[in-house]
Formats: structure tokens, sequence, C-alpha cells
């Protein structure tokens, strides 16, 4: 029994090498959905498909007829906002219970089977790729919050920084390499004995499913279950809408963490409207194919792992307020830029910029890793609020997006108002003390 504790105790230690690079892993695990599902192959294969089988871009989803696009940005947002309002609830029940760990997992292998159920959607079958792409949506979204609430439990304060730009560039690495092969199945699909580019592009989507389970083993085995509150209570529902409201009451209390959350809503509204739809952007306004959009995400991804470190450092030095503000500058700009962007050369010049500032977007979680109390039990409650902040800018972003579109008839417009977001971000982030955080907790 004391060997027991004492192996307990030594996995439960801050900075354990072995456990930050666990943590670190997941993002090398979970990331290959969010750029082949989300961002390049899927939303291609959707297209393609669903044009073929409806004979246009109108389809028929459950005997209503609506755009095929407009359908699939729908339900995108729909599973953000889902995971929103049901993430504080299960955090809260995670915090009290002792179930992070398992939450963790639930939502990862929920999101990576509805990821392998792609494989069965051809097209005329559009409610079953709606309804899966929904769920692996729901999963990934889900999974993040109680990953991302490790963050303070197994890192000391002045690692956060360094560990997070860790699992981002790990993230960004896995995706790349992960995509490259997908695209290499594809393009070569005959040298694999496949039918055809629909059925390796469903085998891709598979294999995304395979690498997202498969790695995240490395996690689940390594990071340490979390202590249940010393008075369990059976009911769990009930407590974890307790640890909610104490959470919230102590977040009124710090005004620093509350700001900081409202600039980060506005700022992660034009960075994901970005990452979401750079594609978009590249083929109806500039008429960009997909042999040189798919190749500009990848390089997106590449020098996201420069801006991972650089940005870490640039913190290191002046402090991650700085840091946030300086990557801030740099969408701001990009915000105006886009506007006037006409050649793909221009196109190419946007997309590496935006990479390179969205490799310090980790620095997001670790201020915010900051700015909570240290050492608290609650950390993936608070983490909640923050979730559902990214969640919530998450869906409006694109929905915002596309309603600019719809109603000024250009898209350039958009772009003019994601600068907008960001510099409403900038004022209010540098009213952030974000040295203040412990003191205010």
């Amino acid at each position: 029994m004391a060997l027991s504790k004492f192996f307990c105790f030594f996995a439960s230690m801050k900075n354990n090498p072995r456990i930050l690079n666990a943590w670190a892993s997941y993002d090398w695990a979970n990331s290959v959905y969010n750029l082949t599902i989300t961002a390049a192959l899927f939303p291609v294969y959707y297209a393609s498909v669903t044009s073929i089988a409806f004979g246009g871009d109108m389809v028929q989803f459950f005997g209503m007829t609506i755009k095929s696009s407009v359908l699939y940005s729908f339900a995108i947002a729909f599973s953000f906002l889902l995971a929103g309002i049901l993430s504080p609830l299960l955090s809260g029940i995670a915090d009290s219970g002792g179930q992070k760990k398992l939450m963790m997992q639930i939502f990862t292998y929920i999101g990576a089977t509805a990821c392998a159920g792609l494989y069965f959607f051809v097209g005329k079958n559009i409610e079953w790729g709606i309804i899966c792409a929904l769920i692996a949506s729901f999963g990934y979204t889900g999974a993040i919050v109680f990953y991302n609430s490790y963050l303070p439990d197994i890192a000391t304060e002045d690692r956060y920084d360094s560990i997070s730009a860790k699992g981002y560039s790990l993230g960004f690495l896995g995706s790349v390499v992960q995509l490259a092969f997908s695209i290499f199945l594809i393009q070569n699909y005959k040298m694999f004995g496949i039918a055809d580019i629909g059925e390796a592009t469903r085998i891709s989507f598979l294999l995304v499913a395979v690498w997202w389970v498969g790695f995240a083993q490395i996690a689940f085995f390594a990071l340490p279950k979390p202590l249940p509150k010393e008075h369990k209570e059976k009911n769990l529902m009930r407590k974890g809408f307790e640890e909610l409201g104490k959470v919230w009451k102590s977040l009124q209390k710090m005004p620093n963490a509350v700001l900081f959350l409202v600039a980060f809503f506005f700022y992660c509204m034009g960075a994901q409207s970005i990452f979401l739809l750079a594609t978009l952007f590249g083929s109806e306004e500039l008429k960009l194919g997909q042999d040189k959009l798919i190749p500009t995400i990848l390089g997106l991804q590449l020098v996201g792992i420069l801006g991972a470190y650089l940005f870490a450092y640039i913190s290191s030095k002046k402090g991650n307020k700085f840091a946030l503000l300086c990557i801030l500058s740099f969408w701001l700009v990009l915000g105006v830029y886009g506007y006037f962007v006409r050649t793909e050369t221009q196109f190419y010049i946007m997309a590496i910029t935006f990479g390179v500032a969205m490799g310090g977007y980790h620095l997001s979680r670790s201020t915010y890793a900051k700015l909570i109390p240290q050492n608290t039990k609650d950390s993936t409650s608070y983490f909640s609020f923050y979730d559902v902040v990214e969640k919530m800018a998450t869906a409006f972003g694109p929905f915002l997006y596309g309603l600019i579109e719809f109603v000024t008839g250009s898209m350039r417009n958009s772009i003019i108002a994601l600068g907008v977001y960001f510099l409403i971000a900038i004022i209010l982030l540098s009213f952030v003390k974000v040295e203040a955080g412990k003191e205010s907790a």
C-alpha cells in the first residue's frame, strides 16, 4: 500500500517529463482531424459527391431542400454550440468525480468513431454524412476542454508556455504528416489497389480515425487520473452544477480573467474564420484549384511550428500579453491586406503570415492558465468557460463571415470585418494584467 501511494505521489508531481510529453502527444493525435477532415479533404469531398448525387449545390436533407454548403456550415456550427452548452456541465461533473481522463477518452472515441463512419458517406446518403460530421466535430471539441485543463495540473506556471508550444508544434507536424500521406494515397490510388479517388479519399477518413485513437493511447496511458473531491457526491449531475456555480462566482472576482475571455472571444472569431474558410476564399475569389490550395494548407501548418516556438520565445522575454498583442497586430494587418489580395502570390504571402501568427495561438490557453487560481482542483471547470468562449466564437465567426458576404455580395467585406474583431481584441487585451492573475484569484 505504501509503495502504491509513493508511485501515485510521484505520478502527480508537476513537470514530470514523461507526463508532459504524453500530454503534448495528444495534440499530435487529434490535430489530424482538424486539418484533414475540417479544413482540407472532407469539405472538398463533400462538395464533390453531393454535387454529383443531387445534380448541383441544392440537396435534400430529411425532405428539406437546402444549399449543400449552408447545410454543412450549420451542422458544424451546431456541433460547436452543442459542445459549448454541454461541456461546462460535463466539466463540473469531471472535476467533482475525478473523471477528467475518462471524459477525455469518451469524447475521443465518440469523435473518432464518427470520423470512421464518414467512410460510408458517398453523397446520396447525405443525412449519414452530415450526422457523422456533426458527431465527429462534437467529439473533437468536447475532448479539448479536458485536454487543456490538464495543463495547470501537470506543469508549473513557468512551464505553461513552452509545454503548450510543444503540444501545438506536435499537432502541426502530425497533421502535416498524416495529410501528406493521405494526399499521396489519393493521388496514387491505383498503386494501392484502390478502385477510384473517391474510395481513396474515404479510406483517408478511416486513417484519420485510426491515427487519432491510436496515438491518443499515449496520453491516456500516462496522464494521471485526478482524485475526486474529498466528499464524493452520489449525484454527480447536481454536483456538476454546483461546481460551475462556484467557479462562476470565483470568475466574477477575477476581472483580468473575464476581460481576457472577452478579448479571446473576438480574436478567436477572426482566427477560426480564417482557418476554416481560407480555402473557400482562395477558390471563390481567386479561382485557385485544390492542387494549389491543399499544398498551401500544408505549408501553413509547417510555418505554424516555427510560429509556436517563436512566440513562446517572445513570451519568455516580454510576457504573454506582449506576444499576444504582436499576434493580433499581425492578424489586424492581414484583415486589411486581405481585402486587396488579387493574385496567387499575394494569397500565399497572406497564408504564410497567418500561419506563423497562428502558431502562437497556443499562448491563449497558457495565458488563461496563469489567470485562474493556481493549484485548484477545479481546473476543468475553469477551462470549461474558456472552452465555451472558443466554441461560441468558432460558431459565430464563420456564421457572421457568411452573413456579411450574403448581405454585401462580397467575401472581401467579410475579411474587413475580421480586422475589426482583431482591433477590438487588441483594445480589450491591452487592459488585461496577466501578472495579476494569482492576486485576483
